[in-house]
């Protein structure tokens, strides 16, 4: 081997990394602990970058719709573009909110009147039970239950729920006050991403094309170009899946006379945001909801919903989602898999639209692999 100088670095730089990657390994607890660290500092800036992505979505179409170029409007295009953005936003989780939570607690009440007419019901039955079957009420009678000793510790069980709950109470104000300063630094940075959006996306290649070589820039302007339209994409055909089917469940109940149908039709649409799976979700609360006023009308509810989650499974999700983040139904449902199994909710969101980049940058290097090996179309069509 030549021990030129070329040679020489390209060993010290082997033997430095080697090192560096022995001590992670032997630190691995400390380098988790300082990246949960660093993700606290600037979890708000986070929280506040995400709700800017969102946010420009609808803000972006705003703009160019209602405020073409002009140049006395460019002053004013961009901050009535979010105000509008942000009045949308807050009248939506409103309507949800005069709609969802008023049903709901009408619902529970009803529950309540029903629960002592369903103990008393429960009492009958168990003493025509007694009645019938006298060995039962032997039998319970012969039972050493240490009645003294339970009530002591229901009393004790009942002062340690007590306190617990009064320290719950404390520290659910700390984080809630927490939550609330969390919430007004993410949305005033978020404010300053979508007014400064162009400056800051500017400023950013400049570092990128600063200190990286020309093509390695070059590919991650291409990467981060393909990430934010297939996610623009994606949060665009998820909300507009879940509007459709939302109305789907409020046309068809309507036209069967099913109960709570606007409830239910907005429940479906917020969970349905939630990929695959959420509609389930909504299904279940419909169901119960249903199921007080009256069970075959619950059943039948449920039939309807097998019928409409095929239609939406099949054909609406794949169309409106599936192909707007470029991504195999196969895929997307791994994706919503794999990302609920590790991050939840979270993760169902985001990894689809990830999966769609590597899905198509993995598509991009075979072909490139298979135009430089010179493979024939015939070994793989």
């Amino acid at each position: 081997m030549d021990f030129n100088k070329t040679t020489m670095k390209k060993i010290i730089l082997i033997v430095f990394s080697a090192i560096a990657f022995y001590c992670l390994l032997q630190n691995v607890s400390v380098m988790i602990r300082g990246f949960h660290r660093i993700v606290d500092v600037f979890f708000p800036f986070l929280i506040g970058a995400s709700m800017a992505f969102i946010l420009n979505i609808p803000m972006r179409n705003i703009e160019k719709r209602l405020f073409p170029s002009n140049q006395k409007l460019n002053p004013v295009r961009r901050p009535l573009a979010f105000l509008i953005t942000l009045v949308l936003l807050i009248g939506i989780l409103v309507l949800v909110a005069f709609v969802v939570i008023p049903q709901l607690v009408r619902t529970f009440l009803m529950l309540a009147d029903q629960v002592p007419d369903a103990l008393r019901s429960l009492e009958a039955y168990l003493y025509d039970l007694s009645i019938d079957w006298p060995q039962i009420q032997l039998y319970i009678n012969e039972l050493d239950i240490d009645w003294q000793g339970i009530s002591k510790k229901a009393v004790t069980l009942l002062q340690n729920t007590t306190t617990l709950l009064v320290n719950s109470g404390f520290n659910a104000v700390g984080k809630t006050v927490s939550s609330v300063a969390t919430f007004v630094i993410s949305l005033i940075f978020s404010i300053y991403l979508l007014m400064q959006k162009e400056a800051l996306a500017r400023q950013g290649k400049q570092v990128l094309y600063g200190l990286l070589p020309l093509h390695v820039a070059d590919k991650t302007v291409e990467v981060l170009s393909m990430a934010q339209t297939t996610f623009s994409k994606f949060f665009s055909g998820q909300c507009l899946e879940a509007v459709i089917l939302g109305t789907l469940f409020l046309v068809t109940m309507t036209l069967f006379k099913m109960p709570y149908a606007l409830l239910v039709g907005v429940l479906i649409a917020v969970t349905a945001l939630i990929p695959i799976v959420g509609a389930f979700i909504g299904c279940f609360v419909g169901a119960f909801l249903i199921l007080i006023v009256n069970p075959v009308t619950a059943l039948k509810f449920i039939v309807l919903f097998l019928v409409l989650q095929q239609i939406e499974g099949n054909v609406i999700y794949p169309k409106v989602v599936g192909n707007s983040v470029g991504l195999p139904s196969i895929w997307v449902l791994t994706a919503v898999t794999v990302g609920g199994n590790l991050f939840g909710v979270i993760g169902m969101l985001v990894f689809i639209p990830l999966c769609s980049v590597a899905y198509a940058l993995f598509r991009t290097f075979i072909k490139d692999r298979l135009t430089k090996r010179q493979i024939p179309s015939d070994k793989w069509i």
